[in-house]
């Protein structure tokens, strides 16, 4: 390396993925609200969808708005590390920025399905941290689904179908936690966080720091 490794401020690790999956209303999107809050060396992975954008969302802010037209473009061109669709539009993780975030030494949130899990395992390997999060109960997830005043009787039975169906692929995750209390499961989210941050293949300083270390002077 270029950089003097004896210095630490010229230490530079490899950037994180880290993947948050949860059935809807066991508390994923929460808890990455308040990790984003807490760490500012985490930051949201912007996808691409070709749901409509909503009042108050900005373009390639919160997604980078596309047309149809454009999403199978980027699928045709190989241009995505992942996609899935989601209520019948489509999700997708551009592939640049997350090269580029690694390549840096930033750490990158991922909010997405096992589908979308899978893909970017097999682009980036063990670049990426799974991190399932279980409701306490079933009983609890739809309490709190029903405490949102947000979608019909309907639409509830369904995201309990599809939660049986996600939870099913707890085991394809590194790590699995039961959200019970939200601070605590923070906590559990940051923990891991911390620890795969120091993983050895996640520095690769060490390689010329130790060989300097152990140099003998001629």
């Amino acid at each position: 390396m270029d950089l003097d490794d004896a210095d630490p401020s010229t230490r530079r690790r490899r950037g994180l993925l880290v993947v948050l999956s949860s059935p809807s209303g066991a508390g994923k999107s929460t808890i990455s609200r308040m990790l984003l809050d807490a760490d500012p060396q985490i930051t949201m992975s912007i996808s691409a969808t070709t749901r409509p954008r909503r009042s108050g969302e900005v373009d390639d802010v919160d997604y980078h708005f596309v047309a149809p037209a454009r999403f199978q473009e980027l699928v045709d061109q190989d241009e995505l590390a992942e996609w899935a669709y989601v209520f019948d539009h489509r999700y997708g993780s551009p592939k640049e920025p997350i090269k580029e975030a690694l390549r840096l030494g930033r750490d990158i949130l991922f909010d997405i399905d096992w589908q979308g899990t899978q893909q970017l395992r097999g682009a980036f390997g063990t670049d990426l941290v799974r991190i399932f999060i279980l409701p306490p109960s079933m009983a609890e997830l739809e309490r709190r689904l029903r405490a949102r005043n947000t979608d019909s009787d309907e639409v509830i039975e369904s995201r309990m179908k599809r939660a049986a169906s996600e939870i099913g692929h707890w085991g394809e995750y590194d790590y699995v936690l039961i959200n019970e209390d939200m601070d605590h499961c923070l906590h559990d989210v940051q923990a891991i966080i911390a620890a795969e941050r120091m993983k050895r293949d996640r520095q690769p300083y060490l390689i010329p720091f130790v060989r300097k270390l152990v140099e003998r002077p001629n």
